[in-house]
């Protein structure tokens, strides 16, 4: 959508940012929606396993809720590693489903991620626990100055609606996708969603999503 492209933007209003996405449509989108932060402000078609620009062209490479969805996120991180100049900074938030825990209710929530998200990754060759392993592949790729911090998203920072609206958007954009790559029927995963947005909505309950956001410098020469 461009929208962590735009804040960049903001923060940074004397750097030229540059937006990347798969998907042509995407890219149109973001460049239409935010056409009055141009030229400063680009969106490019591109393949993160091969980014086009070359090496040391930024001082910060930022990636958000894309390492969960692709096999050998590192080699992504490598990329990142590779465009950024020596002292500048890889900024990753890295997605774990192992660390939303949403409150009971009829059913139990960890079967939609252990066996229907879990089912899925495995299936697919990714990884939705790849949260909790990117500082060590940060490390291994020779970033220093690491650091981990999270977004808190729970039943007490976030208005409850909000909260649920992230698992309805889910439910309506997965639930096929997840039946079909795991033991889950498509009514059950459904029902699974279902009852984790009544949790989520159900004042007398707490939940909470913890999404992991790692950094790292590349060493200066």
């Amino acid at each position: 959508s461009g929208e962590i492209t735009a804040r960049l933007a903001a923060l940074y209003p004397t750097a030229t940012v540059v937006g990347v996405d798969l998907l042509a449509g995407s890219v149109a989108h973001a460049a239409r929606v935010h056409a009055a932060l141009a030229p400063r402000v680009r969106f490019e078609e591109g393949d993160a396993f091969a980014l086009t620009h070359p090496d040391a062209s930024f001082d910060l490479a930022v990636c958000r809720h894309l390492t969960q969805a692709v096999p050998e996120p590192e080699r992504v991180l490598a990329e990142m590693t590779r465009v950024v100049r020596p002292g500048g900074v890889v900024h990753v938030l890295s997605e774990d489903y192992s660390m939303l825990h949403v409150a009971m209710g009829a059913r139990d929530p960890d079967v939609l991620f252990r066996e229907g998200v879990g089912g899925f990754a495995r299936a697919t060759g990714t990884d939705e626990r790849v949260g909790r392993r990117t500082w060590s592949m940060l490390r291994a790729l020779g970033l220093v100055e690491l650091t981990v911090d999270y977004v808190t998203v729970d039943t007490v920072r976030i208005a409850r609606p909000v909260f649920a609206e992230i698992l309805r958007a889910w439910r309506d954009g997965y639930t096929d996708a997840l039946a079909e790559k795991s033991a889950l029927s498509k009514g059950d995963v459904r029902a699974y969603f279902d009852d984790a947005i009544a949790s989520i909505l159900d004042e007398s309950r707490y939940s909470v999503w913890h999404v992991p956001i790692v950094s790292g410098r590349r060493p200066r020469a």
